[in-house]
């Protein structure tokens, strides 16, 4: 018989997996002490790099887009002086610091505006290759890095000019919260821009200026370490992006200084898709970086490491009784059966068969005393008594408790310590102390997407406004052609359309139109379609030298979706002033109110003027045990989409954050669902390979006690259960031979006394005297 058959291996499995489960829950349900730096805060720096990242990556691109989008404007239409070209490009993109219209032959400036901007970085290889045109970081005299944008103007019958655009490469002008700090670093580590220090000058102290000097020297060594972090790819990095960033972003730790701690997260700048190779920005290896001191945690007690210990402990208990209770009630009495069996095979019937408590092992021992009893010379498979032997009568009955009863117990017996662990230790409430780091977040993140909102509704009214100058409301056709090449270009559209004073429509292409309304109190950026499956988001631009025509553009819903997903922000919402939902980052329905009454209030109450405008405002939410974080941000800051009275809000469960009393919570309902793992692999195994095989036989075996020899017994597993199927089969071999040998003994003639024969006719009868 293999030692490694039957219930051996099961139970040295379940042993094992207990052992291993036991170490793991003394591991992960008591550590000792807390991270210096909780890892909730960490992840929300990361997020908040991320959302810079994403805000720089689409400044650069957006300011590319526009300036290629002007110059091939203008080279469809009429030519215009250098001068004006630069007065309208001001009056549209109010975001360059300087602009320079160079002639390409002669290399002479033939107008500028803004900031004085060099040309020494011009030659050959940037007009020229893979890499013409493309944007290029310029260092100024004064140490200043400079982002320079070109575009070729290429009019007919008219010399080549090229235009270039300069901007600051600064952060991104977002929220930073107080005490936070942001960075842009270029390849190599350089800090080429940052946000949020305080000026030496306005500090008041040397210790203040002292922990300034330490701020700025640990982001620029995290800077470095950052920079060199995103140089790998996204999908092959340590640390890729998190919940679906497409670049390369993590988090860093940095120093102490007056019991806080430098926590950091940092991302490069990536292309939505990180397969594509579309964005201008992601080229340029920038990485943005987001520091925010925060005060150390303190050393948890042991208390935590001691229920560890005893929860382990107690599943080592547990678990060494149910391996024993196997071993007593089921491998036992197998072993014991595989030994009877295998001593009646031999023809050895002296001592009768032992007895078993119960289940199929008293079965099939009480089948093989009958069995002796047959090989022992009894008169019939089912008469009592036997010769020879003493052959036993005993009759095997039902037993009410089997070998899955007895499984069954085992498994209760388990459940006692994984029911307890998975369900109902380190259960959270809504009494979690959530950090203040985390609701300040939510809040600024919140106004980020509500700025990265607002901006790119002011540059779909921007792109209009460019267009507009294209359209002759007397020519159809040619206004038609413009509108469809600018459909094309422009994405963020689903349909564009011109109407006159009477807001009838003179040329569209794309969706179908809606109605544009020209009352003054409307703001250019409006919602309508009540009523209707989806909201409609329409922007307008007058067209130029044309009394009340108007360009409108309707955006598309799936545009404003796209930038409300963020990830680690939850659920997100573009909200009218009556709190209805215009936009989201999951499905929604149009114009539906807000989950809870309390979304609603907090929408209201972003709208309230403080001071100079609306601001933004975030909150916690405790209801029937749990924790939910929320924050709304309305449109502020300027351009035509402040005006359209809308609001983004956010909100997520506080068990979506890496806080401890959440993460103890998800260990302990991991320890238990693995221990429930454990019970249904050894269990089940336990039942495939020896509880279905023994009640066979069982049953085979008690056939065979009342007669039946027709049946071949096959053993299934070569294991204890495999071995006593054998011997049955030997023994009912035996019987079938005695029961063949049966007629033949009945079938041989008996010996006779010979009879006396009749005398024959004419001899004299014999007399009694013999004569």
């Amino acid at each position: 018989m293999p030692l490694l058959g039957g219930i051996r291996p099961p139970i040295a499995v379940l042993c094992v997996l207990i052992l291993a489960l036991a170490g793991l829950t003394a591991q992960v349900l008591g550590p000792g002490s807390d991270p210096v730096v909780p890892k909730a805060v960490l992840s929300s720096q990361q997020h908040y790099a991320e959302d810079g990242a994403i805000a720089l990556r689409a400044s650069i691109d957006e300011r590319v887009t526009d300036l290629r989008r002007t110059a091939a404007a203008l080279n469809a239409g009429k030519p215009a002086e250098p001068e004006d070209v630069l007065s309208d490009l001001g009056r549209t993109y109010q975001k360059w610091t300087g602009t320079t219209v160079v002639d390409l032959e002669s290399g002479d400036v033939l107008a500028a505006r803004g900031e004085r901007i060099p040309l020494a970085w011009l030659d050959k290889d940037v007009l020229t290759g893979k890499s013409a045109l493309l944007p290029r970081m310029v260092r100024l005299e004064t140490g200043d890095v400079r982002l320079m944008t070109m575009a070729l103007l290429d009019r007919k019958d008219g010399p080549q000019q090229l235009l270039i655009a300069s901007n600051s490469l600064s952060v991104p002008p977002i929220t930073l919260g107080p005490f936070r700090t942001m960075a842009v670093a270029a390849r190599g580590g350089e800090v080429l821009a940052t946000a949020g220090f305080e000026q030496s000058e306005a500090l008041n102290s040397d210790q203040q200026r002292q922990e300034l000097e330490f701020l700025q020297k640990q982001m620029s060594d995290l800077s470095a370490q950052a920079a060199d972090r995103t140089e790998e790819h996204p999908v092959t990095a340590k640390q890729p992006g998190s919940r679906g960033y497409p670049g390369v972003s993590g988090t860093l730790t940095g120093g102490e200084y007056n019991g806080r701690v430098v926590s950091a997260g940092y991302a490069s700048l990536a292309s939505s898709d990180p397969e594509e190779k579309d964005s201008v920005a992601a080229g340029l290896g920038l990485t943005v970086v987001a520091m925010l001191p925060v005060v150390a945690e303190q050393s948890g007690s042991t208390g935590r490491e001691l229920y560890g210990l005893i929860a382990a402990g107690a599943l080592v208990v547990l678990g060494l009784l149910a391996a024993g209770f196997l071993w007593a009630r089921v491998q036992r009495p197998l072993l014991r059966l595989f030994l009877e069996s295998r001593r009646l095979a031999r023809g050895d019937l002296t001592r009768p068969v032992g007895t078993f408590r119960g289940g199929e092992a008293a079965r099939i021992g009480n089948a093989l005393e009958r069995l002796r009893g047959q090989l022992g010379g009894s008169d019939g498979p089912g008469t009592p008594g036997g010769t020879d032997g003493g052959g036993g009568a005993r009759r095997a009955g039902r037993t009410r408790f089997g070998i899955r009863v007895q499984l069954v117990l085992t498994a209760v017996l388990l459940l006692l310590w994984c029911v307890p662990v998975g369900l109902l230790l380190n259960r959270t409430d809504d009494s979690v102390s959530v950090p203040a780091t985390m609701v300040n977040d939510q809040r600024d993140r919140t106004d980020l997407v509500s700025d990265r909102v607002r901006r790119a509704l002011n540059e779909a009214q921007a792109d209009l406004v460019s267009t507009s100058r294209l359209v002759d409301v007397s020519d159809r056709d040619a206004t038609e052609s413009v509108l469809e090449d600018a459909l094309r270009k422009h994405t963020r559209y689903a349909a564009l359309y011109v109407v006159d004073a009477d807001g009838e429509v003179v040329a569209r292409t794309g969706g179908d139109p809606h109605d544009w309304s020209e009352k003054k109190d409307l703001p250019l950026v409006r919602v309508s379609g009540e009523g209707g499956k989806r909201p409609v988001i329409q922007a307008g631009a007058p067209v130029p030298e044309e009394k009340g025509a108007t360009l409108v553009g309707e955006v598309r819903i799936e545009f404003l979706n796209s930038l409300l997903k963020r990830p680690g922000l939850g659920e997100v919402r573009v909200a009218d002033a009556k709190g209805r939902t215009l936009a989201a980052s999951n499905g929604f329905l149009a114009f539906e109110e807000l989950p809870r009454e309390a979304l609603t209030d907090l929408v209201r109450a972003a709208g309230v003027q403080v001071g100079a405008g609306p601001v933004e405002n975030g909150l916690l939410l405790r209801d029937g045990g749990n924790v939910t974080v929320a924050a709304a941000a309305p449109f502020s800051g300027g351009g035509v989409a402040a005006d359209a009275g809308w609001t983004v809000v956010s909100w997520q469960n506080a068990d979506r954050f890496q806080i401890t009393a959440y993460e103890r919570e998800d260990r302990s309902v991991l320890a238990g669902l693995l221990g429930l793992a454990a019970i249904v692999v050894c269990l089940g195994w336990v039942h495939l390979v020896v509880a279905r095989p023994l009640r066979a036989l069982a049953a085979s075996a008690e056939k065979l006690a009342d007669g039946d020899l027709k049946a071949v017994l096959y053993p299934t597993y070569h294991d204890e259960v495999g071995a006593v199927v054998r011997s049955l089969e030997l023994i009912r071999q035996q019987l079938q031979a005695r029961r063949q040998q049966q007629p033949r003994r009945t079938a041989e003639p008996r010996t006779a006394e010979p009879r006396p024969t009749e005398p024959r006719p004419g001899e004299p009868r014999l007399g009694a005297g013999g004569r």
